[in-house]
């Protein structure tokens, strides 16, 4: 019995050292997600190493709006402030309020379309596009690149505790933690991106929908960013549209610091 109960214990000694092996082999830094390995913008390759750094932009004017044919487009530069009084709104998003969900190697502006005309209208954010005086053309980034970075900055010591802590007594020394392991994903920061996009869809008339669109940091040598708002309208009986309107909204920098 004595002899069993030993077996036991260094069964789960042995299990816990194959937990705690694999897991700092798996992430102790040197794995980095695919979607941060993609070239972050249409350019020079000389100017892609400056693209998607830490930068604190300052843009004017800040808020904007146009109008054609009845179709308001207003865009605002999300700054950290801004976001920080965004996110924190209890309102908007409940028990999800709190740190904005973007880093510094984000650049984030807030847009509104107000369907002001008697037709059904239709974007895309994904076709929207940043361009800067350098020669670079961004497009925008899903949750999942943001999600993909913060999960490259968590600390690992963090999450392997964690795991330890939640492994019990099992058939076969010690379980493992199955659903803590999968759910890796920080789902305050992703639900609050996930509430807070500007969607993709139809926009009928009278109807106003509002959202947030994030780019990767432009090369800190920019003087100018213009945002182009493609919006699509006029559709035929088979749905396809006969006029895409373009908004083009530009951004002077003052200036920038590294964060």
């Amino acid at each position: 019995m004595i002899n069993q109960m030993r077996g036991e214990r260094t069964s789960r000694r042995v299990t816990l050292l194959v937990i705690t092996g694999s897991l700092l082999a798996s992430g102790c830094g040197t794995k980095t997600s695919s979607l941060l390995l993609e070239r972050p913008a249409r350019g020079p390759l000389a100017e892609s190493a400056g693209i998607g750094q830490a930068v604190e932009w300052r843009l004017e004017p800040a808020p904007q709006t146009q109008e054609q044919r009845k179709i308001e487009i207003a865009v605002t530069y999300a700054s950290k402030e801004y976001q920080r009084q965004f996110f924190s709104n209890p309102l908007m998003f409940g028990p999800y309020a709190g740190p904005t969900p973007y880093f510094s190697e984000n650049l984030v502006f807030y847009v509104k379309v107000a369907n002001r005309s008697d037709k059904r209208i239709a974007f895309n954010p994904q076709e929207f596009v940043l361009v800067d005086d350098r020669g670079n053309q961004y497009s925008t980034i899903s949750e999942d690149y943001v999600t993909a970075l913060a999960e490259a900055r968590a600390p690992m010591a963090t999450t392997t505790r964690g795991v330890l802590e939640e492994a019990r007594p099992g058939y076969f020394g010690l379980s493992l933690p199955i659903g803590k392991m999968l759910a890796t994903k920080p789902q305050g920061r992703f639900a609050l991106m996930k509430r807070s996009l500007l969607q993709s869809g139809p926009l009928y008339p009278g109807v106003i929908h509002d959202g947030l669109i994030a780019f990767w940091s432009p090369t800190k040598r920019a003087t100018t960013l213009r945002l182009l708002v493609n919006i699509k309208t006029d559709f035929d009986a088979n749905d396809v549209p006969q006029a895409v309107l373009e908004f083009p909204f530009t951004f002077n920098v003052l200036n920038q610091e590294k964060k």
